[in-house]
């Protein structure tokens, strides 16, 4: 029997980036935390402790710095496809690159009935998010969002699920849906050098198809809301491949009022953190080849 290293990266992680775009009188904040990973030829590292392969953490953290001061931001993506492609094409034992970034969003505090052109408000719509891997002549895009809290009050229901002797949950017909979304897709045709997708465009659209269908689906279980959801961003956006998404159920129970003389006619509940229902589910196209290599590394679904 050889005991013999198996997959392994390694990389910087979370550098805290904030990028002001000064070219104009209005400015633009991107505040960023960016993660690199790398993969390829490490073994005499992990075997014998030999680091001449190993491109050094401190300097994976430098190029993100320098990269946003020579070139600016621009879209997350198209960041992350640069950072990839100078990690991949600088030495030739490393062989992939994994890119994540978040992005936070800031939005303009609103000064004398105008957006002011240098102040801003920590947005509370969630964040941001793209996972790039570039291997060889390859790029896979996978953008998303994550901490966007949704509730709807009435247009859902959960019944008819079998009842064994550990059943205690009662049937409903009108419940509160709530949850938090957090949701990953896949582009196509991000390996060209030029074209492919408007990731700024589907960076906003995508979220709204998302939160629409969530608020007009009538709900018979989360699990139908998130195929739905997933569905709709398909049906309306040819260039993503596939979407994952995690949605925890975010429980809101009636309170009994009955002990103070009170009725509750659906209007006082407990909202419960924990513990909770996670629902998690792809929704993709059947002619689409798989790409394993796009997903490595992401933790989170299933």
């Amino acid at each position: 029997m050889a005991i013999v290293p198996g997959p392994n990266q390694y990389g910087k992680a979370e550098v805290r980036l904030v990028h002001v775009d000064r070219s104009t009188p209005v400015h633009r904040i991107s505040d960023l935390t960016v993660s690199t990973a790398l993969r390829g030829d490490f073994i005499a590292a992990h075997t014998a402790g030999d680091n001449s392969h190993v491109l050094t953490t401190d300097t994976q953290k430098n190029v993100v710095y320098a990269f946003a001061r020579e070139g600016g931001i621009g879209e997350i993506e198209q960041f992350a496809i640069r950072l990839g492609r100078h990690f991949t094409s600088g030495h030739e034992w490393v062989t992939a690159a994994r890119i994540e970034i978040e992005q936070s969003g800031w939005d303009r505090i609103t000064a004398d009935g105008r957006a002011h052109d240098h102040s801003f408000l920590r947005s509370g719509g969630g964040r941001r998010t793209t996972v790039v891997t570039v291997e060889a002549d390859t790029v896979h895009v996978v953008s998303g969002l994550a901490g966007v809290v949704v509730l709807k009050t009435t247009g859902s229901e959960f019944r008819g699920f079998p009842r064994d002797r550990y059943t205690t949950l009662a049937e409903t017909s009108d419940r509160i849906l709530a949850t938090e979304v957090t949701a990953r897709w896949r582009y196509l045709g991000t390996g060209q050098a030029t074209g492919g997708p408007d990731f700024g465009r589907l960076a906003a659209e995508i979220p709204r198809t998302l939160l629409e269908t969530f608020a007009q689906v009538h709900s018979l279980a989360l699990q139908q809301t998130l195929h739905r959801m997933g569905e709709a961003v398909l049906v309306r956006f040819p260039e993503v491949a596939e979407i994952r998404l995690s949605m925890p159920n975010k429980h809101h129970f009636l309170v009994d009022l009955a002990p103070f003389g009170l009725d509750n006619p659906d209007s006082v509940y407990l909202a419960a953190d924990r513990p909770y229902g996670l629902i998690e589910g792809t929704v993709l196209r059947d002619d689409v080849p798989a790409a394993p290599a796009a997903w490595y590394g992401t933790p989170g679904f299933c």
